[in-house]
């Protein structure tokens, strides 16, 4: 079994998602006693939020390169980025170390491919909403990607660092949510990507008349596939 290197911490709620998802595979697929090897290098998420609210990408790409390197010296066999919007700064990880990262929007997109679906609506933070550098890779497999307007990113990205981040759960959030699904649903998405490791702990499948792709349990699981060799 390799070791799996967790850059967590952002934020800590998705990440403790992440050590169970994983732990809970690995026992489903060796049985016994078995758990994960994973090394977790947990950032201070409040340091990462400055960095990207102040357009301070370079620095929080060092800042999580540092961990990167820390992680490989410790032992890793490769790298999991517990969330989706800092893999805007995976090749300046990627450029720090010499192991593999295992990138979100890759595991992702290939379990959409099995779905047989092409169309897709996207909820994250409003840098991965917005931005190219997780929508690209989504659609370099061939996958049209649909995003709320500008009204329904801001309540989405809202929800996500006032109450997500910080653990809290709320019936009107989740039927905010909702909503925006079915506006999106509307438009033609055949399926919705969680794009935020914190969404599915407020959005779950009974939530959406079509697929949902949690990202941080497909992260996690693929990270163990890879951990695994199969």
């Amino acid at each position: 079994m390799k070791t799996i290197g967790l850059i967590g911490g952002m934020s800590w709620e998705s990440s403790a998602e992440y050590y169970r998802i994983i732990n809970e595979e690995v026992k489903s697929k060796l049985g016994g006693l078995h758990s994960a090897k994973c090394l977790l290098y947990s950032v201070d998420f409040e340091e990462i939020e400055q960095f990207q609210a102040e357009g301070r990408w370079d620095e929080a790409g060092k800042r999580l390169g540092d961990a990167a390197y820390s992680l490989e010296k410790a032992g890793a066999d490769f790298i999991v980025i517990c969330t989706n919007t800092m893999h805007k700064v995976v090749k300046d990880i990627e450029a720090r170390i010499k192991i593999p990262v295992l990138h979100i929007a890759d595991a992702t997109a290939n379990q959409i491919a099995k779905s047989n679906l092409h169309t897709v609506g996207l909820l994250g933070t409003k840098y991965t909403m917005e931005q190219d550098f997780y929508k690209a890779r989504i659609k370099s497999n061939g996958i049209n990607i649909l995003i709320p307007d500008d009204t329904e990113r801001e309540i989405i990205n809202k929800i996500i660092f006032e109450e997500l981040c910080l653990g809290n759960i709320k019936q009107s959030s989740r039927n905010d949510y909702k909503e925006v699904i079915h506006h999106l649903i509307n438009q033609g998405a055949e399926g919705i990507i969680l794009g935020c490791t914190e969404i599915g702990m407020l959005i779950k499948q009974e939530d959406s008349e079509v697929p949902l792709f949690d990202t941080a349990e497909i992260h996690a699981i693929e990270a163990v596939h890879k951990a695994l060799g199969n």
